[in-house]
């Protein structure tokens, strides 16, 4: 990478910083340009040179934000080989990526839902890819007779809904203080609905 690259590429992620604290104090519609780009040290040209809008700027962090959570929870299943296992360790990572990073996880659970169409698209997308990873992990287990058959479809969107809610409870109102402290009680939930058994049966 040239010196010119390292260059633009440290401005871009600076602006992507300053865009992230600009739009979870201030949100999508009431955020301006000119205020990301003073919070960014940067001149509006400049902003504009890497986002051509507010929308673009908003959508790269969404992008960011959703890669960053999927390669998180996607490394953790990796060190399982059980598919329960493996869906365990997704609820798990992903309300300690979510309680680790709070202004991320209000701009994408709270901010982007008011934000338009594209941004509703975006996110619903995020939502079908962690689905999809929880219903592999159910799938498997089926397979395995660790659980009895089920839409698993159905059971991973609502595996989702359920981290969903919890997280924006916890955004809303500060409790728990610590997010992951809501991890058994969800956990439990999640498997009983799956299993029958709050304990992860085997075969």
């Amino acid at each position: 990478m040239t010196k010119v690259q390292d260059r633009s590429r440290t401005r871009r992620q600076r602006l992507l910083d300053a865009a992230l604290e600009v739009f979870a104090e201030h949100g999508y519609s009431d955020s301006a340009i000119d205020e990301i780009a003073r919070a960014s040290f940067t001149s509006k040209g400049g902003l504009y040179f890497h986002f051509p809008s507010k929308q673009a700027l908003f959508l790269a962090l969404l992008d960011e934000a959703g890669a960053a959570l999927l390669q998180r929870v996607e490394a953790a299943m990796a060190n399982h080989s059980d598919p329960l296992d493996r869906g365990d360790a997704a609820l798990r990572e992903a309300l300690r990526v979510f309680g680790g990073q709070r202004l991320l996880t209000k701009l994408l659970l709270v901010e982007a839902l008011g934000a338009g169409k594209e941004f509703t698209i975006k996110l619903n997308d995020l939502h079908s890819a962690f689905a999809t990873l929880i219903a592999e992990c159910l799938d498997e287990a089926v397979a395995r007779g660790q659980i009895p058959p089920l839409d698993t479809q159905v059971a991973a969107h609502a595996w989702y809904g359920a981290v969903n809610h919890v997280v924006l409870r916890w955004l809303m109102t500060g409790k728990p203080r610590r997010l992951e402290d809501t991890y058994p009680e969800l956990r439990a939930l999640l498997f009983f609905g799956v299993t029958g058994s709050n304990a992860v049966r085997r075969p």
